[in-house]
């Protein structure tokens, strides 16, 4: 897609700091971090969100990726988060499917409602 952020990091076209990388999706750090380690997994290809006909080898490359960044980045020995925001109500900014993995600090088990939800 011609104007997304997304697509254009996968593409090389903006830097971003990539933490893994092969044909089908690459990983980067997160510019506006919730954790002490925040990387967003993304699709080269673009697909809206998780939910916009992702083909399973993607989905799989993409959930591969999510194993390498935790090993890696060494929160899989202590525990890590991993979200795919699906909509303007889960918190989607980038119409780009993408899974945020977040670790590196206690994450607690609170995934609360934000103030006037429902």
């Amino acid at each position: 897609m011609e104007d997304c952020v997304f697509c254009k990091i996968a593409a090389g076209e903006i830097p971003a700091e990539k933490v893994y990388e092969d044909d089908l999706v690459c990983a980067f750090k997160d510019l506006s971090p919730q954790a002490p380690v925040h990387v967003l997994v993304i699709p080269k290809a673009h697909y809206g969100s998780v939910t916009d006909g992702v083909p399973a080898e993607t989905l799989k490359a993409m959930f591969d990726a999510v194993a390498e960044v935790a090993r890696t980045t060494g929160v899989d020995a202590t525990g890590f988060r991993c979200i795919a925001n699906t909509g303007a109500d889960a918190g989607q900014t980038v119409p780009h499917a993408h899974i945020h993995v977040l670790g590196g600090a206690p994450l607690g088990e609170s995934l609360a409602v934000c103030e006037g939800g429902r």
